[in-house]
Parts: structure tokens; sequence; C-alpha cells
């Protein structure tokens, strides 16, 4: 063991193994919970000694926040980029898409497991609040774009939507119906609701223009 932890050493530079550490483990938390995956499964997947793992992170929840940090950290450059690249404020409902395609792909053992870490918990629950007032200043900003109605308070609108997303998240909605067609339900009709006259006229070529790119959804939903 000794002999492979020096080899690896050498081999592989410490901050690429680090990186390919940091991926195997979000795959393999993400697919199967956190508990039921050891630090053996995860050394065992790279072909590296756990002695080596252990070298690199101390232990598992030291892991587990690092894996929490990429996701967080991967998730502001994509808004950062849709930002970027955005003509107004709906734009960034690719950004509601996509965590909620990525909680959708992720094994519910994973948020139940995650409880028993609290560093790691914290570091979602804190995360979520900052969210939380990120959104409503998208609505304010929807305000000032002349896209969203001004007579609505935006934070009792934020939880009623967080909500509707636990829903989708916590019930067996998407094996009756995709997972897309559950999100579109949410979130349009939400939106259409708070827009403005010019708003809904952007909303429905937002809406042709999004259904022309995303990808059909698999209507695989077993439950994982």
């Amino acid at each position: 063991e000794r002999e492979m932890s020096e080899y690896t050493k050498h081999l592989v530079p410490r901050p690429e193994l680090r990186e390919r550490i940091i991926d195997t483990a979000v795959e393999a938390f993400s697919a199967h919970g956190i508990k039921s995956i050891t630090m053996d499964d995860i050394a065992t997947s790279l072909g590296i000694s756990k002695r080596t793992l252990y070298e690199v992170f101390s232990d598992k929840e030291t892991l587990l926040e690092e894996c929490i940090l990429k996701g967080q950290k991967e998730g502001d450059e994509f808004l950062k980029n849709v930002l970027a690249t955005s003509g107004n404020v709906l734009e960034v409902l690719k950004c509601y898409q996509r965590s909620i395609e990525q909680f959708h792909a992720t094994n519910k053992k994973f948020f139940e497991d995650i409880k028993k870490y609290p560093k790691a918990y914290a570091l979602m629950t804190n995360r979520h609040n900052q969210d939380s007032e990120e959104t409503v200043n998208f609505f304010k900003e929807g305000v000032k774009q002349g896209i969203f109605r001004d007579d609505v308070n935006f934070a009792i609108i934020n939880l009623l939507v967080r909500e509707q997303i636990d829903v989708l998240m916590n019930t067996d909605i998407c094996k009756e119906y995709s997972f897309l067609e559950v999100y579109e339900s949410i979130m349009f009709t939400f939106l259409r609701g708070i827009s403005t006259e010019q708003g809904a006229h952007e909303l429905e070529a937002f809406i042709r223009e999004y259904r022309k790119k995303v990808v059909p959804a698999d209507n695989d939903t077993e439950t994982k």
C-alpha cells in the first residue's frame, strides 16, 4: 500500500488527483447517496490506495464539503455566462432548469444523508438562503425592465416557488408525467401570473424559443 501511495504521488500531480477524487465522489454520492459510499469505494474506483486518498482528504465529510463547493462554483459560472449573454431576466430561467434537473438526477438518499454531516449541510443551507436573496433581486430587476408587475410581494412569490419545487422533488408525480412537463407547469404558469402585458409577450416568445432548444426529457422516471 505504501508503495502504491508513493507511486501515485509521483505519477499524478496532487491538484489533478484532488480533482479526480472530487469528480468521482460527486458521481458516487449523487447516484447512491452518501452513507452507502465509503472512502474505500472511492479509492477503489480511482485505482489508488485508501492511504493515498486520506493524504488528500482527511475524512469523508471534508471530501463531501469539497463536492458541494465544486457544485456551487459550477452553478456560479453557469449563472455568470447566462447573465453575460442574456437580453432580459427571463434568461435566468435556464438556471432554474439546470438546478432542478440536477436535483432530479440525484438519489433522494443524498438529501437525507447530508443532514448527518453538519458542516456540509450548513454549506447547502447557507447557499439556499443566499439564492433566495438573489432570486428576489432577479424579480425586482424584472420590474425595472417592465417584465414583471410592481404590485407583487416577491418574497412571498419566491417562497411559493420554492415550495412548489419541493413538491416536484419529493413526490412521485414524475412517474406519471415527464420531468420537463411538470417543471414547465410550475414555472411558466407562475411567471405568466406575475408578468405585465409587455412581459407576457416577451415570456411567450421566450417559451417558444425555449421549446425549440430544449432536449426532450428522458421519460424514464424510475426511482433511484
